[in-house]
């Protein structure tokens, strides 16, 4: 499966006012690996950033003045994006700027060229809901550094999103490692080396202090929810056999 995670920067907040796209960063995901087939471009707007946007992403009229309008990299970045999944953090802030720059072309909508689009806010807000749920904040939730963020960026953001969704869809999938091209899994012949055993694993049982700390925490739960929390109920329940 193809996956596009993509970000964008902006001259400003609204594309009906004559906002136009800045920056476009995307970052290539397939079968839920990072491939390094990443797609970057500055983008000459035709117009200033508001004061409040150039403070976020820091991208001067005197930088852009000298990169591509989006008309001229329109082409390379559908055919870049087309028919894959694309996945955007409050994608309608996205979607709307790139369906403005489509209409000014007379072109069809973003969606159209893609499969369909996931929204990692609307997915944050369903499994932390009341929590604070920017890239910044998932990225503390899942332990991702983001120390070399000092302004925004599209393509920096996507990376930190890739791996931001990689952990939200399926813990720690991100880290994926691939064994199959090793030289050390053959000898000199070509036979296969057989893999050293683990380690034993030791398993380190609570005392009694430690137990009688985790009563008062699951007592505590319990009061919380005016019931019996989960804990209690595996605990309750008789073993098979």
């Amino acid at each position: 499966m193809r996956q596009i995670v993509l970000d964008t920067e902006t001259t400003g907040l609204n594309p009906r006012t004559g906002d136009r796209i800045i920056e476009i960063g995307c970052v290539e995901l397939i079968d839920r690996r990072l491939t390094g087939n990443n797609y970057h471009q500055y983008i000459n707007p035709e117009r200033d950033s508001e004061e409040g946007a150039l403070a976020v992403h820091g991208l001067t009229t005197e930088f852009l003045s000298d990169k591509p309008k989006f008309s001229a990299i329109a082409a390379e970045f559908k055919n870049y994006i087309n028919g894959a999944e694309v996945i955007i953090h409050n994608a309608p802030f996205d979607l709307g700027f790139l369906d403005a720059e489509f209409a000014l072309l007379g072109q069809e909508k973003f969606s159209r060229e893609v499969a369909g689009v996931v929204d990692t806010l609307v997915q944050a807000k369903e499994m932390y809901p009341g929590k604070r749920n920017s890239l910044d904040a998932l990225c503390d939730r899942y332990g991702i550094s983001n120390a070399h963020r000092t302004l925004h960026g599209a393509l920096l953001d996507s990376e930190l999103l890739a791996e931001v969704y990689l952990g939200m869809t399926r813990g720690q999938n991100s880290f994926s490692i691939d064994f199959g091209d090793q030289d050390s899994g053959t000898d000199e012949h070509g036979a296969a080396i057989p893999l050293a055993p683990l380690a034993e694993v030791l398993l380190r049982s609570a005392n009694e202090e430690e137990l009688a700390a985790h009563e008062v925490v699951l007592t505590d739960l319990d009061k919380q929810i005016k019931g019996q929390c989960i804990w209690h109920k595996v605990v309750d329940t008789p073993a098979e056999g």
